[in-house]
């Protein structure tokens, strides 16, 4: 197994714990087996990742071509919503096959690196990218599904958790309204502070939620021609790498980009033509004025001199 390959399987399996690992590794060897192999390879290893986190390929569950379409494109938003974001993870895989755990698609993010911090700025990208899939079903079919259910659960914990734990709120700074009971056990998050607060709070959340919502439906709209064309592909193949994704995205950036190219040579060719325009008329303008000065000037004398032999 390479350098490379040994990398890329740390980092998809960055923050996983020793019995996570563990179940990986097992999977691995079992797929390798049954496709009987008497080594694990680098593919078996990604697979286990995946079977881990979302469950197995469930490929008897059928969806119907609405639904396919419907999850093709929340899913594309979520990966939309990935790359023109800064403060982001890059794509490694968007697929649209079921999985055991009940997820009828996902989008595989990999860290470059492993890191154990996260900035502010990371979370309110990661909650934009969450609401990616629900802005996107509202963009393109009018409507909204239950499919969002997980995505707005997490963004929900991760933007109550910014405003009460982590001071990343600009109304209630550096307060401590939220302490993690049992962390190694449930986890369970007790409020320290009022009832009234408490409403603050919700309120808080409820804004910081509505902001990276319009944001993201903001991306879906601005690049609706490239999604179009992405869930298109993904509707055909079922399953993409994230580089497939970025080869159709970045072609469509060099699109636009050419597009805006040729809108400004268009544009400085009319001002120019406009300019031009404006020139000769103020040279006609002028000599207009200097004919008419002429005459006046030419009267005046015929008119003295009128005067005169008078």
């Amino acid at each position: 197994m390479s350098r490379w390959t040994r990398q890329l399987i740390a980092l998809a399996t960055s923050g996983a714990v020793g019995s996570d690992l563990a179940n990986m590794i097992n999977e691995a060897a079992l797929a390798a087996v049954k496709a009987g192999r008497e080594a694990v390879s680098q593919k078996d290893l990604l697979e286990a990742v995946e079977v881990v986190i979302a469950g197995k390929e469930k490929k008897d569950r059928i969806l119907g071509e609405e639904e396919k379409k419907i999850v093709s494109y929340h899913e594309v938003g979520h990966a939309m919503a990935i790359a023109v974001q800064k403060n982001t993870e890059p794509v490694q895989k968007i697929t649209i096959v079921p999985r055991t755990m009940g997820a009828l698609g996902y989008t595989m993010q990999v860290p470059e690196e492993e890191k154990y911090l996260m900035s502010k700025e990371q979370m309110l990208s990661e909650l934009v990218t969450l609401f990616g899939g629900r802005a996107a079903e509202e963009v393109v079919f009018n409507s909204v599904t239950t499919g969002a259910s997980n995505d707005i659960e997490r963004a929900t914990q991760i933007a109550r958790a910014m405003v009460t734990q982590y001071g990343m709120s600009e109304r209630f700074g550096l307060m401590g309204l939220e302490s993690v009971q049992n962390r190694y056990l449930d986890g369970r998050a007790v409020m320290n502070c009022s009832d009234a607060t408490g409403a603050l709070i919700d309120e808080e959340v409820k804004e910081m939620l509505k902001v990276a919502y319009d944001k993201a439906k903001k991306i879906i709209e601005d690049h609706r021609e490239v999604m179009d064309e992405i869930a298109e592909f993904l509707i055909e193949k079922e399953t993409i790498t994230g580089k497939e994704f970025m080869e159709i995205y970045n072609k469509s950036l060099k699109k636009d980009e050419l597009e805006s190219v040729e809108a400004n040579v268009e544009e400085d060719k009319e001002k120019t033509e406009l300019s031009e325009a404006e020139t000769v008329s103020e040279e006609s303008s002028l000599k207009d004025a200097e004919s008419q000065d002429a005459q006046k000037v030419t009267e005046k004398k015929d008119s003295e001199q009128t005067k005169q032999e008078e």
